[in-house]
């Protein structure tokens, strides 16, 4: 079904956001915000069809009026970075009639929301275009049986084995906190969204529709499809008339590339069987490489690609397919890139590393001893046009023989003498009794402003040789797993220089007999 927009966001006051801004306009009405004294209105009543405000039984009666209940809620928040209300935007399907939109809003609403201690503020918007939709605004805070809203979390103490508190040195209790209410879990997301489409299926079910609403991903319903982009209704409104889009045109290029997409994988399914007649002759071809001395780092990064094609069983075939042309792509370039340098061996490519990673450092040490000393000149050069703009009132100042009138030209011209002052003060504790020379200042600045474009164009190449050379050494340490990298390595993470080049020779020794047995089962698995 072509309607599966659902948005949950919360409105915050860090970001300059007010829920009686949110009310107003949902609501099309005039509300007054407490907080910062200004009047709240958008006008385009004319799409609002229905609006409504449901309270759970504990609220009181008066949160029923707009106003009162959203300064209310801003009220409680005394933070500047305070969580004001949840605002939740969903689409609703074209398929129902517009009779039914109120009962379906107010029946999801009491479930999901209100019976769990929320206020729910709702509004339905249609302005006949095709893209009716809804604006949820929910309230942040549990309420009591008076009415009155419960603090957001708790202080709980952490209590030993034996059910007591735990005294910290301070002398203090240790505690953590605990929220009051789960409204903020991620699952509470997932669990809405998955009632908003169950609520819509039983009202189309009602109706005697056939159509069914279902919020999940393609890839979580196993359908293997690119996802075309939500458009709007202003976007949507221009493709019926016939004017083209960036997004139109994007929607349009996705469905093309999901027909050519299904046209690959039938080509693959045909390619299999003519894969299987090639075993045997790819048979002697290992046999062959099965007897090598020394692997190669060509052998090394295909038997990299076989064990990513072998971590990605059980993708969908477009993912496998993605996946595999990825990573044959970044191989084959890094393996362009060896070539050229003549780089063919572990122990070349450790070499090179370190020479390029300590040209890197040295290049980068250049460039910060040439900024910092550019930042110098740049103080020295401002505070010499403080010293010689000021110097001529200074000295009048010291002209000055007669105390009072001394004192009186101090009082009129004092930020001009203190500013002079700190200049001179400045050039004592820099120039140490030296005069300053402008011209040979702005001289040294621009021959070190000329010098950095061109360490900068150097580091920008080395950096791009080092971050080849490092994912080269990464997808190594994946076939070659030595015991000093499974210690030092974070998961997830690649490992220093350092730490992957200890232990290389060991490592290659111990595997050299494991990888000549098992490498054409791999490169045969890789292919298949």
């Amino acid at each position: 079904m072509p309607c599966p927009h659902y948005d949950i966001r919360i409105v915050q006051r860090s970001e300059n956001e007010s829920a009686v801004a949110a009310a107003a306009y949902q609501s099309g009405e005039k509300l007054f915000s407490e907080y910062d004294q200004e009047q709240k209105y958008y006008s385009h009543k004319s799409e609002i069809v229905h609006k409504e405000i449901m309270l759970p039984p504990h609220a009181p009666l008066e949160y029923a009026d707009r106003g009162i209940l959203w300064n209310a809620a801003e009220a409680i928040e005394k933070q500047w970075n305070s969580q004001l209300a949840r605002r939740v935007i969903l689409a609703i399907p074209r398929e129902l009639s517009p009779e039914q939109y109120a009962d379906l809003l107010r029946d999801y609403c009491r479930e999901f929301f209100v019976s769990k201690g929320m206020c729910a503020d709702f509004a339905i918007h249609d302005k006949g275009d095709g893209n009716p939709h809804a604006h949820i605004l929910l309230t942040m805070r549990a309420m009591d049986e008076k009415g009155k809203f419960l603090p957001k979390s708790r202080k709980v103490y952490d209590l030993d084995e034996n059910g007591e508190r735990i005294q910290l040195p301070s002398g203090r209790w240790k505690s953590h906190k605990e929220n009051t209410v789960d409204w903020n879990d991620q699952s509470k997301a997932e669990l809405w969204r998955k009632g908003w489409s169950d609520t819509v299926n039983r009202y189309l079910e009602a109706a005697g529709r056939t159509e069914r609403l279902d919020l999940r991903s393609y890839a979580r319903q196993g359908i293997d499809k690119i996802p075309t982009v939500h458009m709007g209704a202003a976007i949507a409104y221009m493709e019926r008339k016939g004017i083209q889009t960036n997004i139109g045109n994007l929607n349009r290029d996705i469905r093309e590339a999901n027909r050519i997409m299904q046209s690959i994988r039938q080509m693959v399914r045909h390619l299999k069987s003519w894969l299987a007649d090639l075993q045997e002759k790819k048979t002697a071809i290992m046999e062959a490489l099965e007897q090598a001395k020394e692997p190669t780092l060509q052998e090394l990064l295909y038997r990299y690609l076989a064990l990513r094609q072998e971590e990605r069983t059980g993708w969908a075939a477009k993912g496998q397919l993605k996946g595999s042309v990825s990573d044959f792509n970044r191989v084959e370039a890094a393996l362009d890139y060896l070539r050229a340098r003549e780089i063919s061996t572990v122990e070349s490519l450790d070499w090179q590393l370190d020479r390029i990673s300590e040209k890197t450092v040295s290049i980068r040490s250049s460039m910060k001893k040439a900024e910092k000393r550019i930042r110098a000149i740049d103080t020295m050069i401002s505070y010499i046009d403080k010293y010689e703009k000021y110097r001529p009132i200074h000295a009048k100042y010291a002209a000055i023989g007669w105390k009072k009138k001394k004192k009186k030209f101090a009082e009129n011209h004092r930020e001009e003498l203190d500013t002079y002052n700190a200049a001179v003060r400045y050039f004592k504790a820099n120039l140490k009794d030296k005069a300053y020379n402008r011209k040979d200042l702005e001289t040294e600045r621009k021959q070190l402003a000329a010098t950095l474009p061109r360490q900068r164009e150097k580091l920008e190449v080395v950096q791009a040789d080092v971050k080849i050379l490092r994912d080269v050494r990464h997808w190594l340490n994946r076939v070659l797993p030595s015991e000093q990298y499974r210690q030092t390595a974070e998961p997830g993470k690649k490992p220093s220089v350092n730490e992957s080049l200890k232990g290389r020779q060991e490592r290659i020794r111990q595997e050299q007999a494991a990888l000549i047995t098992d490498y054409g089962k791999e490169v045969r698995n890789f292919e298949r």
